[in-house]
């Protein structure tokens, strides 16, 4: 048996038996109305025969208002903390990708990736601010949500915002488990070097993992004199390099070295016992990170350290660009962009507007003479 005749068997099976009792002693009490369930079954099975589903179940169709649940048979393994160290130990690069809401996160985990980061950058490349270090804590937590509700098996970290971490120990602690506990996040990033060591050591001691990041550090490139790049005199390295050690025995899982000379970060990876994750400062480190939008190519001009895998701005705006002249042309919605109708219920539809539009007209016309004389 072929594989549409054994789905029209199999779905016959179940509008029988989905079937009242009741309802088949109607239809044998009235031969013309199980005619007529008969014609309109052989109709639903012929048009189902001729357009079988990919699955033999019901097939679920996905709406931008109701989004395909995900396939949990092909999840991979989620991502921890242990997997991330064991990426490390076996020198397998560790990768990491920003994202700030569902669709961002639903598309750095498909693709793979091992950390998910909600950073602040969101700031500038999602909510249109001039700096990172305007972004709010409630906004973190809103946007830190949404990438959570797309991410199943990506490790993911959220940034603490500028002003949340860093007055005390204890404004760290109760905005850290914020962000853990509201935002869905699985740890949490922080910027800083040794000045920050005693507020890490605070938050690894109560279960709250840290990301550590120094180099340039965007929410202080005030104070560094705009986003230059750090460590590029033996001394600042050797700053660079008290800091690192400094984060690792506070307690941080991994440290993001951004916009730092190669050969200092490098050094850097060497003496450390925990992951590195560079942006901006070479190949030696541990693992990568990148902004989306930026690899993406959505905003055009990008940084030198950034490598842009796609131009999807060209391709949005032509996209868009089609859409807006197929609209004004009519060109869309196409009828296979329309739902249908069964035609015995559009010739009732039909025979209805006609008729209500006659009787609109009559009401127009007003009585007949005949009428309003008889009336008299």
């Amino acid at each position: 048996m072929s594989a549409p005749s054994r789905f029209v068997s199999h779905i016959r099976s179940k509008m029988i038996s989905s079937v009242p009792r009741s309802g088949f002693a109607g239809l044998t009490a009235c031969s013309t109305l199980r005619v007529a369930h008969q014609v309109r079954q052989r109709q639903q099975l012929s048009a189902v025969a001729m357009n079988p589903p990919m699955h033999s179940e019901v097939h679920m169709r996905s709406y931008s208002s109701r989004p395909a649940e995900p396939d949990y048979q092909h999840v991979r393994p989620k991502v921890t903390l242990a997997t991330l160290r064991k990426l490390y130990k076996r020198g397998e690069p560790i990768t990491v990708v920003t994202a700030h809401d569902f669709p961002s996160g639903t598309l750095v985990d498909k693709a793979g990736i091992d950390m998910t980061l909600v950073g602040d950058s969101l700031a500038m490349v999602a909510l249109g601010y001039t700096s990172t270090s305007d972004i709010t804590l409630d906004e973190m937590l809103h946007h830190c949500r949404a990438v959570a509700r797309g991410t199943r098996s990506s490790f993911l970290v959220a940034d603490m915002p500028f002003g949340t971490y860093e007055t005390s120990a204890d404004q760290a602690v109760n905005n850290a488990v914020r962000i853990m506990k509201e935002g869905k996040a699985e740890a949490v990033k922080l910027e800083g070097g040794k000045e920050m060591a005693p507020t890490i050591a605070r938050l690894t001691k109560v279960g709250i993992p840290v990301l550590g990041h120094i180099g340039l550090t965007p929410q202080r490139q005030a104070s560094l004199g705009g986003y230059k790049v750090q460590g590029k005199t033996a001394a600042k390295a050797k700053a660079m390099i008290e800091d690192a050690l400094a984060l690792q025995q506070a307690g941080c899982y991994a440290i993001v070295l951004e916009a730092v000379p190669e050969p200092v970060a490098r050094h850097i990876t060497n003496i450390l016992n925990i992951p590195t994750i560079g942006i901006g400062a070479g190949a030696g480190c541990s693992g990568q990170v990148l902004v989306q939008q930026d690899m993406l190519g959505l905003y055009g001009r990008v940084p030198r350290f950034c490598k842009t895998y796609r131009s999807l701005a060209d391709e949005i705006v032509g996209a868009l660009r089609e859409y807006s002249a197929d609209v004004k042309s009519g060109t869309f919605p196409a009828p296979e962009h329309c739902y249908p109708m069964p035609q015995d219920e559009l010739d009732r539809f039909m025979r209805m507007t006609t008729e209500m539009a006659d009787e609109q007209q009559q009401q127009q016309k007003g009585p007949s003479p005949a009428a309003v004389g008889g009336q008299v």
